[in-house]
């Protein structure tokens, strides 16, 4: 699909496809929350004719490119134009319903809008080939991840997501059109495979820490594992390696100004930390964005 093909593409198609619904309609032009940040007052404007949308809550607006392109930097993920073609184009390929109404939600707002329906294996199609996409294998994906089948109250449509399990007793989901969480957002912590780990490794993402699992021919690591799921539980990491007495702590934070930044915060703790070595290790999967983008790129795989 080319930039001229996805601009014809109704932006309300686009919003339904992600079960966002309005909240107010009229003739010309439909009210929402925005889908490219937080906000509990509708300002999120979507004008029928031209095919154009305007967030007032921050002075942006545009076409429906512009709208993928925003929509994928605030769930974090690659946000160029290109990106957001492909990102359109597996959207009518794929006819499979996936997306919740909120992208990144805080977690009281996933408990009161997001219910777990079931959890299993990972059987659905949709994932099984979102998976491989991400260069993950079936049996270190079934290791570690879960088909989690959600039911958002509001909306009364379900969906399903790869669920990765957090320390709160809660999911962190994922799937090809959404990036979440199901109850409290909070870390996720994996004993390694000696009793009495001297290493602690640090993942951003779940994704980037399977990554690293499949470099490692499925394997787990030695040492201990911290994925964080979202660096805005930084904080939380710090119990578990406060006097523990790991002897190396590897950080395997996203190439980008928030990783670096949490990289060096971090470093800064380790310091405290008796006989406690920082290793950082961006270096290994530079200049790539994260370890997945390394790893898919030494597979040859593209999204």
């Amino acid at each position: 699909m080319n930039i001229d093909q996805a601009k014809t593409i109704p932006i309300a198609d686009i919003l339904g496809q992600l079960n966002i619904q309005p909240r107010k309609t009229s003739p010309d032009k439909l009210l929402y929350l925005s889908p490219i940040r937080k906000e509990k007052t509708p300002s999120f404007w979507v004008y029928l004719k031209p095919n154009r949308w305007h967030d007032y809550g921050i002075g942006q607006g545009g076409d429906p490119v512009d709208l993928i392109c925003a929509y994928l930097r605030y769930i974090r993920e690659d946000h160029t134009v290109v990106d957001a073609l492909r990102w359109i184009t597996n959207m009518h390929n794929t006819p499979y319903a996936f997306a919740p109404v909120y992208i990144d939600a805080p977690a009281e707002e996933d408990d009161h809008c997001l219910s777990l329906k079931k959890v299993g294996p990972i059987e659905h199609v949709g994932l099984v080939h979102y998976v491989h996409k991400r260069g993950i294998p079936t049996p270190v994906a079934n290791m570690h991840l879960k088909q989690v089948h959600v039911r958002n109250k509001r909306t009364g449509k379900s969906f399903f997501a790869l669920g990765f399990d957090n320390e709160e007793g809660g999911y962190e989901l994922r799937n090809p059109f959404f990036k979440g969480s199901l109850g409290r957002k909070s870390v996720s912590f994996i004993r390694g495979t000696d009793p009495q780990a001297n290493g602690i490794h640090i993942f951003e993402g779940a994704i980037d820490y399977l990554s690293a699992v499949a470099q490692l021919k499925g394997e787990r690591f030695k040492g201990d594992t911290i994925v964080l799921n979202s660096l805005s539980c930084l904080k939380q990491l710090l119990p578990y390696v406060h006097n523990y007495g790991y002897r190396t702590a590897y950080t395997w934070l996203d190439n980008d100004t928030a990783g670096k930044t949490a990289t060096r915060t971090l470093g800064e703790f380790f310091k405290t930390q008796v006989d406690l070595t920082h290793k950082c290790m961006n270096r290994l999967y530079a200049p790539h964005k994260d370890v997945n983008a390394w790893h898919m790129h030494q597979l040859g795989l593209t999204l």
